[in-house]
């Protein structure tokens, strides 16, 4: 077991040589080392957001497991945030929130290779401040989903929004909308249920909303269902428990147009680089939040 020391806080990391990547030998040492490297740009991402945790003390080969609850074995430091769960009789869940770079290489250390974020932030746990579109695919090809990806984004602008696109390290992309956090989960989710079936109308050989796979035939399933209260998406730069060791990683827009884009292209053994060369495509994503009574008003007049 290895001392680090961030500040006030002390982070016993263990068992660093264990590999949780059997396809590609990476271990919780470089899962660890990747956090650490990247959390200048992801905390911002991450900040005062109750999160979902994906571990893998085992690596991929044992069972992971989710979790939402904070241990009795977390440290005292460990910023928390309890939230009512959606149905009020259920009593509530003590989230863990992640502020610090020593909450991120403790998570690290538990083995958490996801985190999956709420769309709000804990002093305004039911207003949203992240609209999300997640793109589907049917099949196996990707084209499609690139396809979907660029009109949605056509949509969000044509309705006064500032898209910004994500791959999600695993199948599909995500399209986010910031917005100003003046409405509450149920009147977003309606926004963007409506939004789904205007695009679903527009493209109804290419996009779909319907829930039922065996019904979607080879259409890009348009998933805004994660836009309510107790929901999560997987965080930018967020790893995910895949081969190879993939990342959610933000574009920039001109990126869509690479044939050789990827859903899971991006891996922790590049990001580090790809963050110093080019920077966060979404840093600013928090100045471009609109009002969806506007989102609205648009939608009411197509």
């Amino acid at each position: 077991m290895a001392e680090r020391q961030f500040g006030p806080h002390t982070v016993n990391v263990s068992n660093e040589d264990k590999v949780l990547f059997p396809d590609s030998g990476i271990t919780k040492g470089d899962l660890i080392d990747y956090y650490e490297a990247v959390a200048e740009t992801m905390l911002p991402h991450l900040k005062d957001r109750p999160l979902v945790l994906h571990r893998f003390p085992d690596g991929l080969e044992g069972s992971g497991f989710v979790q939402q609850r904070v241990s009795d074995h977390f440290p005292d430091w460990l910023e928390t945030e309890r939230v009512q769960r959606a149905d009020e009789s259920s009593g509530s869940v003590e989230h863990p929130v992640c502020n610090k770079l020593a909450t991120l290489v403790y998570l690290a250390d538990q083995a958490a290779i996801s985190l999956h974020r709420w769309l709000s932030r804990r002093d305004k746990l039911d207003s949203p401040d992240l609209l999300v579109f997640d793109l589907d695919p049917s099949t196996d090809a990707f084209a499609p989903v690139v396809d979907a990806a660029h009109r949605v984004v056509e949509f969000m602008e044509e309705l006064g929004a500032s898209p910004h696109i994500m791959t999600t390290g695993s199948r599909g992309l995500h399209v986010v909308m910031p917005l100003r956090r003046d409405d509450d989960f149920d009147e977003v989710r309606s926004v963007a249920q409506r939004m789904a079936g205007v695009l679903a109308d527009r493209y109804p050989d290419d996009l779909t909303t319907e829930h039922r796979k065996r019904k979607r035939g080879k259409r890009i399933y348009l998933d805004v269902l994660r836009n309510a209260y107790g929901q999560t998406a997987v965080a930018p730069y967020s790893v995910r428990a895949r081969p190879g060791a993939p990342v959610a990683t933000p574009l920039h827009p001109k990126e869509l147009e690479d044939p050789d884009l990827r859903p899971d292209g991006f891996t922790i053994n590049d990001l580090p680089g790809r963050l110093e060369k080019q920077g966060d495509p979404w840093h600013r994503i928090k100045q471009h939040g609109v009002a969806l009574s506007t989102v609205g008003k648009v939608l009411e007049r197509l």
